[in-house]
């Protein structure tokens, strides 16, 4: 069994405006350049990755991905600086989250049954 961890999420309304796969994702496309790649990293479909890309930048006042149109030179997509920006305080958000609750976790594991198998892994 893996250790538990929290994991800081950022609602507006009833969606997830950022959380901790929505920064992954943000990474990965500022790693790779497309969304596309990013999304088969992922192990998501092309499809899923545009809508968490689109969900982020109607929640957030400035888009945090810009993506070009494909074709013969190719498309690709980048995160704009205002999505690096936010990328780097929600990481810092999320350490500052951990460090927080660090002793509270340790006693919460305690809690939990060692033998237990997540359904869905």
């Amino acid at each position: 069994m893996t250790a538990p961890s929290p994991r800081l999420r950022i609602i507006l309304g009833k969606a997830i405006a950022i959380g901790p796969g929505k920064a992954e994702l943000l990474r990965l496309i500022e790693e790779t350049g497309s969304i596309s790649a990013a999304a088969r990293k992922m192990g998501m479909s092309y499809r899923r990755a545009w809508t968490l890309v689109e969900t982020m930048n109607t929640a957030f006042r400035e888009p945090m991905v810009e993506a070009a149109t494909g074709g013969r030179g190719g498309g690709g997509a980048q995160v704009t600086d205002f999505g690096r920006e936010a990328l780097d305080r929600y990481r810092a958000m999320e350490e500052k989250a951990v460090r927080s609750v660090t002793g509270e976790m340790d006693a919460f594991s305690e809690m939990l049954d060692p033998n237990y198998a997540d359904p869905e892994d």
